[in-house]
């Protein structure tokens, strides 16, 4: 006498009851809404970044643009002598 014994699948290994797939589909769902509040917050934070760093490139060009309307005239782009760089005293 065998007493009461779980339904086996094809693979001979006891089929998990309703219970087990309902608790199991409950730690999935808890485990992807966990992923979730994480990959939010990530991307929160990157938007902030992204944010920060295009104020700063965004700054740096308007440095530079100012840079470049001080710089002399250099005719235009003609190339120039290194010689011409080198201190006087030497």
């Amino acid at each position: 006498m065998e007493g009461h014994a779980k339904a086996r699948g094809a693979d001979n290994r006891p089929m998990p009851d309703a219970t087990d797939a309902t608790d199991a589909t409950e730690r999935r769902l808890t485990d992807l809404e966990v992923k979730l509040s994480f990959t939010e917050d990530l991307v929160d934070h990157l938007n902030e970044l992204v944010t920060r760093q295009q104020a700063q490139i965004d700054l740096l060009i308007r440095e530079v643009g100012k840079l470049k309307d001080r710089a002399p005239d250099t005719g235009g782009g003609q190339g120039r002598d290194p010689r011409e760089d080198i201190p006087p005293h030497y």
